[in-house]
């Protein structure tokens, strides 16, 4: 495996665990354990079948599934990408404030001191 595949994988895993944030509690509760052990706490497919008293191929059809059914949910809701864009939007927002602020113009410093908090509590939510 090259580091190409290897950069793939964890892009995808992020990702997948982006998604479990968002939609987790979405999955059936027995699914959601075996996920998240995949996903979340690194755990082998092997540890994870000897765990829940399943076969490894039980694991594997489980987290391909619950894979399938994340990104299915995100395809129809799109919290993730409203997140990434909001979340973009206050970065850019405060990033502009703080360009104002340095450029020490008196007579909008009141109004950028609130676009400030108000920007930084936007990034701080998300």
């Amino acid at each position: 495996m090259d580091n190409t595949d290897i950069s793939q994988k964890l892009q995808e895993k992020v990702y997948l665990s982006l998604l479990f944030d968002f939609y987790g509690e979405l999955l059936k509760s027995h699914n959601k354990q075996i996920f998240e052990d995949y996903i979340l706490n690194d755990l082998s497919l092997g540890e994870i079948a000897e765990e829940q008293g399943i076969s490894r191929q039980g694991v594997y059809d489980i987290v391909k599934r619950c894979s399938k059914n994340l990104t299915e949910f995100e395809e129809k809701l799109g919290l993730l990408h409203k997140f990434r864009t909001t979340r973009q939007m206050a970065e850019e927002i405060h990033s502009l404030a703080m360009n104002i602020k340095e450029s020490h113009r008196e007579e909008a410093e009141e109004a950028v001191e609130r676009i400030l908090t108000l920007s930084q509590n936007m990034i701080d939510a998300l």
